[in-house]
């Protein structure tokens, strides 16, 4: 088991559950989209994050993202960092069906996929955030952002990184300075070819 000293928020009980089994520290279920009425749990949040700083991570789907923006906007002025799961379909056991969009939630996810999420974010005590080095102007140098093709390059960057399809360019600033340094992007964008 490893320990992450930040705050760790995700969508439910059972993300809850599945990361207890993997991570000691605290884990905070926010509630799906109930946190978005829930003031007592949101000043939770944001006490512990102020506090320990947090982590943030949901699904790869579109409400996972929309429960993501809404927290990171909370949480503005705290040490907070995203940690991301790929996009990897299939169907969690307890579930009749799959999801809306046919992805793996936190819960659904190997344990070994979500560790290294963690790392990657530098959430663990192990781990160290990577300096921040890539800007949005060489995403835009490298074609990744505002481009005619922008959206296909970056789409084809997210699945070489193993990054989730929906995530924003802004997102993915954040995600390639955790993964890469600014030479490995440069060499990752120059593969996707010339804009």
């Amino acid at each position: 088991m490893v320990r992450c000293e930040r705050v760790i928020v995700v969508e439910g009980r059972y993300d809850k559950i599945k990361l207890s089994n993997l991570v000691e520290g605290t884990i905070i279920p926010c509630g799906g989209f109930s946190l978005f009425h829930n003031e007592g749990k949101k000043r939770e949040i944001r006490t512990l994050a102020r506090q320990k700083g947090a982590v943030i991570l949901t699904d790869s789907d579109v409400a996972g993202f929309q429960i993501r923006s809404y927290l990171k906007n909370y949480l503005a002025g705290c040490d907070v960092v995203d940690a991301y799961i790929p996009d990897i379909y299939g169907k969690e056991r307890r579930k009749a069906r799959p999801s809306k969009e046919g992805k793996l939630g936190v819960e659904g996810v190997p344990g070994e996929v979500l560790l290294r999420a963690l790392q990657t974010a530098g959430a663990l005590a192990d781990g160290a955030p990577r300096p921040r080095e890539i800007t949005r102007l060489d995403l835009y140098n490298w074609g990744l952002v505002g481009g005619a093709d922008s959206a296909a390059r970056r789409g084809a960057l997210l699945a070489r990184l193993d990054l989730p399809e929906n995530l924003s360019p802004k997102g993915l600033l954040g995600a390639v300075n955790d993964l890469c340094t600014r030479e490995e992007l440069a060499a990752l964008a120059e593969e996707l070819g010339r804009p």
